[in-house]
């Protein structure tokens, strides 16, 4: 019975077709020369001892005998090369597949899934789909194909030694299958040890800091330790059925082998009559010997990759749940876009929370926010601030109500369009390793030097950058280590201004600001955001007297709202 996961490799697997179908005929013709160089040898000898052939035709039949070795070489490179071809191919599909999904996921879908489930998937289990489409499906080709090649011309020397062969070929895919039934879910297990370790070793060290203020360093190791060791007790697991596989086709393979050999001396000593034994000769019955072991060459083979189709399966399964997780943003599958001036946010009578079972965190909620106008949002910890500004971002769709963007539902806006409207600026910057130009041309990627160093003194960078040896372009490390928080947090507001958005949204701008950081910030804010339609959600409305309107919230309702 073929289950989804093997119907859903079948699929990916539909664009990359001819490049399989030529992997396997280059396999293919690859074996036929094979054949003839079997029986070109089997004709020498035969020539040599027995026939007492001139020597022209010894050298011709050699000539030929060497000749196939560099064209069966060319086949096998092809065979290689198309099938690598192809799982490169399907890999970098999948692997785009994935991370679009996850850019709409967004923050709030991704915060579900976590961090060490998506990079595990990303990498290492679209990784495991290579083996299955370069090897392993034009193998399974040539496991029928090559067989029944070499078994029609064994037929034709000699029917009796066919059938011993035929007999047990069957049986080497037989077991195969029922050793492989349990390798899929052996692999899938592996692949959620490996998940669980990510998880576990990107949380230890996000958290380290804490960890070793707390005195856990020993109980961390500990854990760590505990988790690799059940990692590696799974991909044992997986390397045991991988040796039970191969163990079967050796020995079914070794046994008819063997009885073909046992049944050509036997008869080219004149002691078995049996069927057309009698007419076995020094030629036939060496190319068929020769041949027996090709039978099960391709099976073998088959064998050796078969823990890439059970691999496969395992990552097919974690890679389709993972493109099967509803997104929380809102959809958008319109063709309106912004003015590109600064908008009027409108939410209308809407509900909204981050799962069916929990309780929504804004209810009925009916704001206006005006454009080119400076709008505080203000309100205890949990009223639904973070909530609101996602829902304005996109991020968080809604259950009940609208929300409208200069009169247009966002569901009514093309993908993408509204990000490219937006400036976000949150509490804890995100800052690459690079340079702090680096760092603000990520706004805008063509952006040139003079532009990235006008935004950097609109908001203040260059207020600690001139101290600096390098200036704008000191480099920073992780997380922007190397320069304050102060200085990451004016070092994102450059990153946003350079992209001149009409429409910024902030949470908590300066919530973890000194006081001199937290003034220059909001002088740069003052500045530089006249004529934007400017949404910040804030503890602190008395720090920002310039402000137009302010919007209460509680219990996520509107508690109050009016001007200034």
């Amino acid at each position: 019975m073929v289950t989804t996961d093997q119907r859903w490799l079948a699929v990916q697997a539909g664009p990359v077709r001819g490049l399989l179908v030529v992997a396997s005929l280059a396999g293919l013709f690859a074996a036929w020369i094979t054949i003839a160089q079997a029986g070109f040898l089997a004709a020498i000898v035969h020539g040599l001892l027995v026939d007492d052939l001139q020597r022209q035709q010894l050298l011709l039949w050699f000539s030929l005998l060497l000749a196939g070795i560099p064209l069966r070489s060319l086949c096998i490179a092809a065979k290689d090369y198309a099938g690598l071809r192809a799982a490169l191919q399907v890999r970098g599909v999948v692997r785009k597949n994935l991370a679009d999904h996850l850019m709409t996921l967004g923050p709030v879908g991704l915060a579900a899934v976590g961090t060490g489930r998506a990079t595990s998937t990303l990498l290492e289990q679209v990784d495991a789909l290579e083996g299955y489409y370069a090897r392993f499906l034009p193998q399974m080709r040539l496991a029928i194909l090559i067989p029944l090649s070499v078994l029609a011309v064994v037929f034709w020397l000699d029917w009796l030694a066919a059938l011993l062969l035929l007999f047990a070929a069957p049986l080497i895919p037989l077991f195969m299958a029922l050793v492989g039934m349990g390798a899929a879910s052996v692999h899938r297990g592996q692949f959620l040890a490996l998940e669980r370790l990510s998880a576990f070793f990107l949380d230890r060290l996000q958290g380290l800091e804490t960890l070793r203020h707390l005195g856990r360093g020993e109980d961390t190791i500990h854990a760590l330790a505990t988790n690799a060791d059940h990692y590696r007790r799974r991909t044992m697991a997986v390397l045991r059925v991988a040796f039970l596989s191969s163990a079967v086709l050796e020995f079914f393979s070794s046994v008819a082998i063997a009885m073909t050999a046992i049944y050509i001396g036997l008869g080219l000593l004149g002691y078995l009559t049996l069927g057309p034994a009698e007419q076995l000769t020094l030629f036939s019955g060496l190319f068929i010997l020769l041949l027996a072991p090709e039978v099960f060459a391709p099976l073998r083979e088959l064998a050796q990759h078969y823990h890439d189709r059970a691999a496969a399966l395992g990552a097919a399964a974690g890679i389709r749940e993972l493109l099967g997780t509803p997104s929380p943003a809102t959809p958008r599958h319109g063709r309106a876009r912004p003015s590109g001036k600064a908008p009027t946010v409108t939410l209308i009578g809407v509900t909204a929370g981050y799962g069916a079972d929990m309780a929504p965190a804004l209810q009925d909620l009916s704001v206006t926010f005006p454009a080119g106008r400076t709008t505080l949002i203000t309100g205890p910890s949990g009223s639904g601030k973070s909530t609101l500004l996602l829902l304005i971002l996109g991020m968080l769709d809604h259950r009940q109500g609208e929300v409208l963007v200069d009169g247009r539902p966002l569901r009514d806006l093309a993908a993408g369009s509204l990000e490219a409207t937006i400036g976000w600026l949150g509490q804890t910057p995100r800052l690459l390793p690079g340079t702090v130009a680096d760092n603000i041309r990520l706004g805008r990627p063509t952006a040139s030097a003079e532009d990235v160093e006008t935004a950097a003194a609109n908001a203040g960078v260059l207020r600690f950058t001139d101290a600096l040896p390098d200036g704008l372009d000191t480099p920073l490390g992780e997380r922007g280590s190397g320069i304050s928080g102060g200085e990451a947090q004016r070092v994102a507001l450059a990153r946003v201004l350079l992209r001149d958005p009409p429409l910024l949204v902030l949470d908590e701008p300066t919530a973890s600001l000194d006081p001199e950081s937290r003034r220059i910030l909001l002088d740069a804010l003052e500045r530089q955001c006249r004529d934007r339609t400017l949404i910040i959600a804030t503890h602190q409305p008395a720090q920002m007297p310039w402000a137009d309107h302010h919007v209460e919230l509680k219990g996520g309702r509107i508690r109050g709202s009016g001007d200034g």
